[in-house]
């Protein structure tokens, strides 16, 4: 699944004997599948924050020069995701005040900010085209710059912001950490040396050799300085983590809510083979977030599993701008199907989504013409029918072909001999969390946060076979 854009990627340091901004470095590199389109780090050296920002992967925005300009034992950083519209540094984070004395990094969306963009208009402290991470920051300055602590600021802030946010952020002297009261989007807590670390996954804690203490609670602040750590809860905590992080977000070592995605992945394999049994010769995967649940889906049903597509690894986000023949042979950059694996097979393909249902369908047109005699393809997710509102770069409702065709117009869209979305029960079950703890939008249209006036882009008038 590529036609959604990803989330974005945050890492806060604090205190750590190394340079904070080389520890954000390697804390982003494990948080590349989040973002893709920039990437940025802002550091203190006491008197004054130092950021440098840049389009492209962790590994082109950033080097050794750039890193050690970067001073002090305080930092935050951000992976942005790609979206529609805008060049690739217009709101790249973290977002900075005027006067370089606080910053903030932001995962998530705030459907409306009609209450923040008031509260800033009322004071005279309003800006034009400012993004909803513009504009917690506009905030949140205002208070600072009267005088209050960034503690004090992001307290006043908390009740404006209707919508998924997990954020960090920094002044010369302290750093703080805040979810959303729906624990929306992921956030962990680590620690090193005699410091600490927060950051959207566990991996990269792992990375950089931190210790993971625990998950940010939902509607918690944590608030990190030189008397230590400060826990404070700023709301009642309502868990609704986003079950997308299961499906394809978040990397498989990483652990969210007590699971291993890993784990979660491969349940939902065994799932798949209890709800689908297909007579096929070999299992496929997509790689590469399909590998886990075709080694529990062969697991449980004992059919062989081969890899006969094979992964271009180096195939990122280019500065090269593909021609139209390019573009119609996407599929053939990124994955190359091994004909003589594939002849004369029946085969089940396993894929984590479909979102347009065009990439899907021309990676079968792929495998057919390399031979397979049946292509059999079994998604590890339910039909995506709603748009997200909450820090997801989906396309229009229109566009999500679950949303206009029932799953059997689907298959024949697709070409498919035949086709099977893992039921939303059976993708719960391999989780282990409770529903009432985890977000479905994407495929019941229930959405926790209040969409506000956004309300009117979702219909349901949707099919339900």
């Amino acid at each position: 699944m590529n036609e959604i854009g990803e989330k974005c990627g945050i890492v806060g340091i604090y205190g750590a004997r190394l340079l904070a901004s080389r520890l954000a470095f390697f804390a982003l590199f494990a948080l590349q599948h989040r973002g893709q389109e920039a990437s940025g780090i802002t550091t203190n050296d006491g008197k004054k924050l130092h950021t440098h920002k840049g389009a492209g992967l962790v590994s082109q925005v950033y080097t050794e020069k750039a890193i050690k300009k970067l001073t002090g034992n305080i930092a935050i950083g951000h992976n942005r995701y790609s979206t529609s519209g805008g060049g690739a540094l217009e709101h790249a984070q973290p977002v900075v005040n005027a006067h370089a004395s606080f910053a903030l990094s932001h995962n998530g969306n705030l459907p409306s900010i009609k209450v923040l963009e008031n509260f800033l208009a009322e004071r005279k402290a309003i800006k034009k085209n400012r993004s909803d991470s513009e504009l917690i920051t506009d905030a949140i300055d205002f208070y600072i710059k009267r005088g209050d602590s960034v503690a004090t600021a992001v307290k006043k802030v908390f009740p404006l912001m209707t919508g998924a946010f997990s954020i960090v952020m920094m002044t010369k002297n302290t750093l703080v950490a805040v979810r959303d009261e729906y624990g929306m989007r992921p956030l962990s807590l680590g620690k090193i040396e005699k410091g600490f670390v927060v950051a959207s996954e566990t991996c990269a804690l792992e990375t950089i050799g931190a210790e993971f203490v625990r998950d940010v609670r939902p509607g918690e602040m944590i608030v990190i300085n030189s008397k230590g750590l400060k826990s404070e809860q700023l709301a009642k905590p309502t868990p609704r983590h986003d079950i997308f992080e299961y499906v394809y977000f978040a990397r498989p070592d990483s652990v969210l809510n007590g699971k291993l995605i890993y784990e979660v992945r491969k349940n939902c394999g065994k799932e798949l083979a209890r709800e689908w049994k297909v007579q096929v010769d070999v299992v496929v995967p997509v790689p590469d977030t399909a590998m886990p649940v075709a080694l529990g889906y062969g697991e449980a049903s004992g059919i062989p599993i081969e890899l006969a597509l094979v992964k271009n690894r180096y195939v990122h986000r280019t500065f090269i701008e593909p021609d139209q023949k390019s573009r119609r042979n996407s599929v053939a950059l990124k994955l190359i199907p091994l004909k003589k694996v594939l002849k004369g097979k029946k085969i089940a393909v396993i894929d984590d989504s479909i979102v347009r249902g065009n990439t899907s369908r021309k990676l079968i047109k792929r495998l057919f013409e390399a031979g397979a005699k049946e292509v059999h393809f079994l998604v590890s997710s339910p039909p995506i029918r709603f748009p997200d509102f909450y820090g997801i770069d989906t396309p229009k409702q229109k566009e999500l072909i679950a949303s206009n065709k029932t799953v059997e117009q689907i298959r024949k869209f697709l070409g498919a001999t035949s086709l099977h979305f893992l039921s939303l029960d059976s993708l719960i079950k391999s989780i282990g969390l409770p529903k009432e703890n985890l977000c479905t939008s994407f495929f019941t249209g229930e959405y926790p946060i209040d969409l506000k006036e956004r309300k009117s882009e979702v219909s349901y008038d949707v099919p339900n076979k």
